[in-house]
């Protein structure tokens, strides 16, 4: 039953992020810039990680979720740094995951030559 909320959850959210990448003029940047803001706004109040207890992978691959993840480095970092882990809890929680989509990024660009569109 998991695997049906997942793809349901998870298809919910690319749906409507679909949707305003097709009717509105966001430039899709500014979209995905969006969710990560929303999921950091939900982890704060507490929403968002009921919803990936629920949900699983549905909703905790999504940018939203990256979102929570900074919020939750945070607020981790500020109970045991104080005011210092304002500015270090998103860096600590966020590192590995840009770390690894720099270097894999990097690894696949060496194995398949990408080329500029013309």
């Amino acid at each position: 039953m998991i695997y049906l909320w997942a793809f349901l959850v998870g298809g919910a959210i690319c749906a409507i992020v679909q949707i305003f990448i097709d009717k509105t003029k966001l430039m899709p940047g500014r979209i995905m810039v969006g969710l990560v803001v929303i999921g950091a706004i939900l982890g704060a109040i507490n929403v968002y990680q009921p919803l990936i207890d629920f949900a699983g992978a549905g909703a905790g691959a999504p940018l939203l979720s990256f979102g929570n993840s900074l919020m939750k480095g945070v607020k981790e970092a500020v109970d045991s740094e104080g005011f210092l882990g304002v500015f270090l809890g998103g860096f600590k929680a966020g590192a590995a995951g840009i770390s690894s989509a720099l270097i894999f990024g990097y690894i696949v660009s060496l194995i398949f030559n990408p080329k500029m569109k013309e």
